[in-house]
C-alpha cells in the first residue's frame, strides 16, 4: 500500500512539473494545485508558467500573491507565502539542505516563510530556514542565507542589508496574463 501511495504522489508531481506547469491557463493550473496537489492557494493568486514544485504538499499562499514564470519551489519543508507578495521569474526556495558539518551528511528539512508585501526579486535564492519579513525586499539574484527584517532591502550574495522601504505600503497585488 505504502508503494502504492507514493507511485501516485510522484504521478501527480510528474504531471504537476511536466503538463499543468506548461497549460498556458492560470485558472486551470490553479485548480490542478488546489485540487489535486492540495495545495492552499488564496483568492486572486496566480502561479505562472513552468513553475516546479518538489512535494504534493506543504505549501500555503495568501491572497493576491503573485509566483511568476519559472520558479522552482521546494516544498518538501513548509513554506508559507502571504498575501500580496512578488515573486519574480526564476526565484528558486529551498527547505532541504544537508548538514555538512556531520560525517553522515544527513538530509535536513527547516521552512521557508515569506511574509505578506514582500518582493523577491528574478533570481533570487531563498535557502532552508529562512524568514523574509513583511514588506522586505530581496533584490535580484541575492542568496538569503538568513531572516531579512521587515521592510528591509537586502542584495548580494549573501544577502545583507542595502536599504529600507517605506512602512506604510499598501497595495493589492493582482493581474491576470493571457496565456501565462
Amino acid at each position: 500500500m505504502k508503494k502504492v501511495k507514493l507511485f501516485f504522489s510522484e504521478l501527480r508531481l510528474y504531471i504537476s512539473n511536466n503538463v499543468i506547469s506548461s497549460v498556458p491557463s492560470h485558472h486551470l493550473r490553479l485548480y490542478f494545485y488546489r485540487n489535486f496537489m492540495k495545495f492552499e492557494i488564496g483568492e486572486n493568486s496566480r502561479i505562472f508558467l513552468h513553475c516546479n514544485f518538489d512535494s504534493t504538499k506543504n505549501i500555503q499562499i495568501g491572497n493576491n500573491t503573485i509566483i511568476n514564470p519559472k520558479c522552482r519551489i521546494d516544498n518538501r519543508g513548509n513554506i508559507r507565502i502571504g498575501s500580496n507578495v512578488g515573486i519574480s521569474q526564476e526565484v528558486l526556495i529551498l527547505t532541504a539542505d544537508h548538514d555538512m558539518n556531520v560525517p553522515e551528511f544527513t538530509g535536513r528539512i527547516r521552512p521557508v516563510i515569506i511574509e505578506d508585501y514582500a518582493w523577491i526579486g528574478s533570481r533570487a535564492t531563498i535557502l532552508p530556514g529562512t524568514t523574509i519579513g513583511k514588506g522586505a525586499v530581496v533584490a535580484a539574484g541575492a542568496v538569503v542565507t538568513k531572516d531579512v527584517e521587515a521592510f528591509s532591502v537586502v542584495g548580494g550574495i549573501p544577502a545583507k542589508k542595502i536599504g529600507t522601504r517605506p512602512l506604510n505600503i499598501n497595495y493589492s497585488l493582482f493581474y491576470d496574463r493571457l496565456f501565462q
